[in-house]
């Protein structure tokens, strides 16, 4: 089995989402290394946040995948539980770093952020990822009459 084959079986939001922290990640070490004088803790900083970043999106595919086969009452519980556990982490690391002088926390913050602008970049990275496999989304149809009328109107 290629590797292409493997990732095809994956979810493909989650791999897009990590296809784009890693894209920030390396942006941001090639501004780095032009920009800052102290290129190993801003390194350092930098990757230590795209880490966190890429376990927040698991974790955030992970709970949503849990959630989603579990009752309507324990839902909301198990979501918030789930981002108080996250942001603690990630809180956690970021106070942890400053307390090394080999480790920047504001490109760990920085690194962190990548989570964001990845969601942000995912319409590129989903038309790259159509393109690496070979694929094309479906296009909407229009309702018919018939299946029109045997919906509810709700407002």
């Amino acid at each position: 089995m290629t590797i292409l084959e493997r990732i095809r079986k994956m979810n493909r939001g989650l791999v897009e989402l990590v296809t784009g922290i890693l894209a920030y990640g390396i942006v941001c070490q090639a501004a780095g290394a032009a920009l800052v004088q102290d290129k190993l803790p801003y390194s350092l900083g930098l990757w230590t946040g795209i880490l966190l970043a890429l376990g927040a999106a698991v974790h955030m595919w992970w709970t949503l995948d849990r959630v989603l086969g579990c009752g309507e009452a324990a839902a909301p519980r198990m979501m918030i539980s789930a981002n108080i556990l996250r942001y603690s982490v990630i809180v956690a690391v970021v106070v942890l770093t400053a307390t090394f002088a080999d480790v920047n926390p504001l490109a760990a913050f920085l690194g962190v952020m990548g989570l964001k602008v990845a969601a942000y970049l995912q319409p590129f990275t989903h038309r790259i990822s159509n393109r690496v496999f070979h694929e094309t989304d479906p296009v909407a149809q229009p309702l018919t009459e018939e299946a029109a009328e045997g919906e509810e109107h709700v407002e």
